[in-house]
């Protein structure tokens, strides 16, 4: 490259590397964004967020799961789904949103430059090409490598019947059986995914609760659901090997001394963080333990030029909050606007059925010993989920009843990750749960369902 300086070098094409990037391209300054080439628009493009939201919605068409509480259990759209039926839209929105993510990028004057980055020096980095290392200078850094599915040595990946998270669209057919190794978002997202398409699931973790982080009455009936399609838990179990036979079996053994058997295991169990290819003990940086860099308010590290955002600083590790960090940090390092990001983030579980929530949870609350009332929704009192086929949904309100204030949201069923945002809306401007009371929401709509658990909540004060 002729003029090989930038004012901002991106590491990594994700969420947080492409909003840092556009935010600091409007700002006037020259960007490079670093990343491979097949992973233009990072993990979340090509292996996380994007694939296994569209394999959800494949599924759920395919599989006919909405229609049943209309036309029977026994009810399909096609008889038989396929790898290659459900690979053929997950490709579709892949390549659209790729050419998003690209057109973006050019349309801001950001330079892409494919290959793999590792620092030289603190303002320096090499890149790796298929043309041969180059150097590249830059007076700022932004680190947003993200992360790759966590291994086990001690089991045997092959990505043909054992696989990881990343590796799950190589499998060559859908199995029977299928052994899920990690009850964490990812795993139960994956598992109720299959079951949905009749496949017999066993999740095992050594925990012996799941997401605790979620309002407990919302996991419970998660699981309840699960359990009714199929699904067998095995929590606080540890699995110690894995075994495959001739038969094509895989086998899980587990400290108990039980053996769980399958025609297929996927391993979810974590993630790590890429800053172990970077050298960045040559920047002056260095990990903890789980190969996350600390950062502070405005996303920089302890070299005040480097900044780093998305999963590589740790929870809550989404897309969504990943593309505001980028975002803030991008705009901070050069004098733009941007306040420090939001205190309570809506969280989206894309299980079936799915769930999303903001602010506190029954138990947070309990356990602070904080005062609180409940006004509950359910799905089956609301003329569009009926319209929807979703019988088992709830929306939960948490509120102080003394002033009235919106304290938390939960919400279990279609359409939970788009109706959140109305809680949101109010949790963030203060409001009360009267302003659902006197809200005149669209009818019929599953927003509908505020007024509801509103109405509930006040009338048991």
């Amino acid at each position: 490259m002729n003029d090989p300086k930038f004012d901002l070098l991106v590491i990594g094409s994700g969420p947080a590397g492409q909003k840092g990037a556009i935010a600091a391209a409007k700002l006037g300054r020259r960007v490079a964004v670093i990343d491979r080439q097949e992973m233009i628009g990072g993990v979340s493009l090509h292996t996380g967020t994007i694939p296994s939201k569209t394999l959800r919605e494949a599924i759920l068409y395919l599989s006919g799961f909405r229609q049943r509480t209309f036309y029977g259990k026994d009810y399909r759209l096609k008889e038989r789904v396929s790898v290659a039926d459900l690979g053929f839209r997950v490709q579709a929105v892949l390549q659209r949103e790729l050419q998003v993510v690209r057109a973006q990028l050019s349309r801001n004057g950001i330079t892409t430059i494919h290959g793999a980055a590792r620092f030289i020096d603190p303002h320096t980095l090499e890149v790796e090409t298929t043309a041969g290392p180059i150097i590249l200078a830059s007076d700022y850094v932004l680190i947003a490598c993200g992360t790759r599915a966590a291994l086990d040595p001690a089991i045997p990946f092959d990505g043909k019947r054992i696989f990881n998270a990343d590796q799950l669209e190589s499998a060559a057919d859908l199995p029977r059986r299928m052994i899920v190794v990690g009850a964490g978002v990812i795993g139960l997202e994956y598992a109720s995914m299959l079951s949905a398409l009749d496949i017999e699931v066993t999740i095992i973790d050594q925990r012996s609760t799941m997401l605790d982080f979620v309002d407990q009455e919302i996991i419970n009936a998660l699981r309840y659901h699960m359990q009714r399609q199929g699904t067998i838990f095995r929590l606080g179990e540890k699995v110690v090997s894995v075994q495959k036979d001739d038969r094509e079996w895989v086998t899980a053994v587990l400290a108990s001394g039980k053996q769980v058997h399958a025609d297929c295991l996927l391993y979810a169990v974590g993630r790590q963080p890429n800053t172990d290819l970077l050298n960045l003990e040559a920047a002056g940086l260095s990990v903890d333990g789980r190969g996350r860099l600390a950062v502070n308010a405005h996303f920089q590290t302890t070299v005040p030029h480097i900044y780093a955002a998305g999963d590589v600083i740790g929870f809550p590790s989404l897309a969504a909050s990943s593309m505001e960090q980028g975002r803030l940090a991008g705009s901070h390092m050069f004098g733009g606007n941007g306040k420090h990001i939001a205190e309570n983030l809506p969280y989206g579980i894309y299980t079936i059925p799915e769930i999303s929530m903001i602010g506190k949870t029954e138990q947070e609350l309990t356990a602070a010993k904080i005062p609180y009332e409940t006004g509950i929704a359910k799905y089956e009192e609301l003329a569009k989920a009926q319209m929807l086929g979703d019988e088992t949904g709830l929306l939960k309100i948490l509120f102080d009843p003394a002033s009235l204030k919106v304290l938390g949201v939960h919400v279990m069923g279609d359409r939970a990750a788009e109706i959140i945002h109305i809680g949101q809306a109010v949790i963030a401007l203060r409001g009360t749960i009267e302003y659902f009371r006197d809200t005149v929401f669209n009818y019929p709509t599953m927003a509908e369902a505020y007024k509801v658990a509103a109405l509930d909540g006040l009338n048991k004060l």
